[in-house]
Formats: C-alpha cells, sequence, structure tokens
C-alpha cells in the first residue's frame, strides 16, 4: 500500500461531506455529486473498489420537521434518521449497480471483533461488486460513542478496509499555509510528508456551516491514514476538473505521502482508532519497562487507577508525572486494579499487566513518551 500512482491504487476511499450532499442543508441535491459519481464509475471501470464515506444525514433530513433552526439533540437524531435514507437514495440514482448502507459508531470500531467484523462486511461487498455507503450512525450515538466527524471516520474506514488512497473532499483545493478565505497571500501545500505541530497550526476551523469537520479534522484523519500507509489526499469536491485530474495520475490539491514502514493492523488500531476507557498510573521503572519493550510491567511498579474499565477494555498507561507512555488493552479491570495498587505491600505475580495487555503482543507507543 506504499503507493502514490493512480496506476497502483486498487481499492479506494472516498468521504464526501455535508456541504456536497445537502449544500443548503435543506435536503439533498444531485447537482454538485454528478462529477463525484463519474469518478466512482470510471474508478470501477479501471478494476479498482471505492468505499464511499458521505456525510449529510442530519442536513438531508432537516427540511422535514418544523424549526429545524435550533434542534435539541433528539431532534437532530431523528433529523439524521429521515435525511440517511434520503442521502442513500439520492446516491443510489446516480448509480447503475448496487450499494450497501452501512452505519457505524465508534463503540463498533474500538471493539476488535466488531472491527474486524466491519471489515468482513466491507470486504465481501467489494468482493461482490457491491459499493458501501458508510455514515456515522447518528440515530443513536452519545458522546461516548461518537466518532464525531467523517473524516477521523474515513481514516479509520480507510484501514479497516485496507486501501490504497483516501481522498477527503473539501470546498477548498487542499491545505494552504493560510486560510484563502481570508488571505490573498494563501499558498497551497501540493505535499505533505510529514504532519508536523506547524503543519497543524495551518488549519483553521470548521468552513462549513453544515458540516461538522474543519481543515484539522482532515489533518488528523490524513495522520492516521498515512501512518497505515494509504496516500492521502484533501481535494476540492466542487470543481469537475479535481477528478479528471486524479483520474490522469494528476495531485489536484494537497497529497499526505504515506509512511514508508506502516503499522500492522493491529498496532495502528490501538494507536488511531480505539480510545482509552481509562489510566494505569505507574512508576519511572513501568515506564522504562514499557518503553524498552520488556513487557514486565509488575503489580509493584503499579502507581494508581484512573477510569472504569473492564478486561479487554483499552486504557493509557501514564506516569505519576502525567507522561501518557503507551496504550494497551486492560488484562484486569480497573476494579480489580484499584484494589491492587492500594495494597501496601503488593503482590508482584498478581498483575501481569502488561506482558498479556494485547493478544498478539503489541504495545502502542506514545509519541509524548
Amino acid at each position: 500500500m506504499n503507493t502514490n500512482s493512480w496506476n497502483d491504487w486498487n481499492r479506494i476511499v472516498l468521504k464526501v461531506g455535508s456541504a456536497l450532499i445537502a449544500p443548503s442543508g435543506n435536503g439533498c441535491s444531485a447537482h454538485q455529486l454528478f462529477p463525484i459519481a463519474q469518478f466512482i464509475i470510471e474508478c470501477r471501470k479501471q478494476g479498482k473498489q471505492v468505499v464511499l464515506v458521505s456525510s449529510g444525514s442530519v442536513a438531508a433530513g432537516r427540511h422535514v420537521f418544523s424549526n429545524p433552526d435550533n434542534p435539541s439533540l433528539a431532534l437532530k437524531k431523528a433529523m439524521a434518521a429521515a435525511g440517511q435514507s434520503e442521502m442513500v437514495s439520492t446516491w443510489d440514482r446516480l448509480f447503475d449497480f448496487h450499494t450497501a448502507q452501512i452505519l457505524l459508531t465508534h463503540g463498533d470500531l474500538r471493539d476488535q471483533e466488531r472491527y474486524h467484523s466491519i471489515r468482513d462486511t466491507i470486504m465481501t461487498s467489494l468482493e461482490h461488486g457491491v459499493m458501501p455507503i458508510v455514515n456515522e450512525n447518528d440515530t443513536v450515538t452519545t458522546d461516548g460513542l461518537k466518532v464525531g466527524d467523517n473524516d477521523n471516520l474515513s481514516a479509520m474506514v480507510a484501514a479497516a478496509a485496507g486501501a490504497d488512497a483516501l481522498i477527503m473532499c473539501s470546498d477548498i483545493n487542499g491545505l494552504y499555509n493560510k486560510n484563502p478565505k481570508i488571505h490573498e497571500d494563501a499558498e497551497l501545500l501540493s505535499v505533505v510528508s510529514e504532519i508536523t505541530e506547524n503543519i497543524k497550526e495551518m488549519a483553521g476551523g470548521a468552513i462549513s456551516s453544515t458540516g461538522t469537520g474543519g481543515m484539522l479534522t482532515k489533518l488528523q484523519a490524513a495522520e492516521k491514514a498515512t501512518a497505515h500507509g494509504i496516500t492521502t489526499y484533501i481535494v476540492n469536491g466542487f470543481e469537475a476538473e479535481t477528478f479528471s485530474k486524479l483520474v490522469r495520475g494528476e495531485n489536484p490539491g494537497t497529497v499526505f505521502t504515506p509512511y514508508k514502514n506502516p503499522m500492522q493492523d493491529d498496532l495502528h488500531w490501538l494507536t488511531h482508532t480505539t480510545r482509552a476507557q481509562g489510566e494505569i498510573i505507574v512508576d519511572q521503572s513501568g515506564a522504562v519497562c514499557v518503553l524498552d519493550d520488556e513487557k514486565t510491567l509488575s503489580s509493584d511498579q503499579l502507581v494508581d487507577v484512573k477510569g472504569n474499565f473492564n478486561i479487554g477494555d483499552t486504557v493509557l498507561v501514564k506516569t505519576e508525572n502525567g507522561n501518557r507512555v503507551a496504550k494497551g488493552v486492560a488484562n484486569y479491570s480497573s476494579c480489580l486494579m484499584s484494589y491492587i495498587s492500594d495494597q501496601h505491600e503488593p503482590n508482584e505475580t498478581a498483575f501481569p499487566t502488561i506482558e498479556s495487555l494485547i493478544e498478539d503482543k503489541n504495545i502502542a507507543v506514545l509519541k509524548e513518551a
């Protein structure tokens, strides 16, 4: 998957936002979607598989309800329920092949068994010529289960699907060194080889009134995708020429080059998809054990436990001064770990925390450590 060339791509994840699906926030409009649909059709003609991540259910369903300007959370969920079917049917009218609706929450993605089930569903659909249309399941999500934006969702889906390329549509040409809608001298960055803090500082807030994501969420998504070896683009989805250039192998926006040595699937899932449900606080010797990959963190190095989690949940390993060391999967519940940490003379053999945190022995060491 470590390629940049259109000719080498076999599987593409394409993310389209609310501003393209329902530009007025008052129902779906197919006008801006024709070039995108033609691009998808051309991809399939050339033997490339496409997964479509499509926002827009809330914006599409807004017009069905009275007093939509200041909707409650319950009303937003109802809008999403009504708009989801309209959004999918709008896409279906543009294609002469079958599509499959896949609605996800972060709870689905952070559970490894369900994550693998999602991947199986996507792969099986593609193998049978059916194009998955993925969206966050806004009708059931809560704050704890939300991905929150479809940029990051598209990166998680791209990793699960083993995609070669992720293309995120925006309403500007790509990443600029400053906001082009404010600064006339803003310059487009055509290639980004590393997403540094300086690059992140160039991203402002959300530009579109109908969407939940902005340039920063696209950079977060690009970081996730490139770590998995996925070539990632931010392009202008409102320009038909964007998609013609992609088919010609040209760069119409900003391309983020993938890692030369991508993360393995399970390590990538642990680092970029699953969220920590709690924290294990360890002393300095415990941190050294993790960073040295010795995986022998024992109960005498356990200082404190924060949060409520069960066996199998993802946890952060932190030092006493607050540094994040690693992420791993808890081998014991927070209740038992708290009991162990409260003992004055803990039993070293009672809590082999790090040694068996995840099944394949991977531990996601974090950058700031």
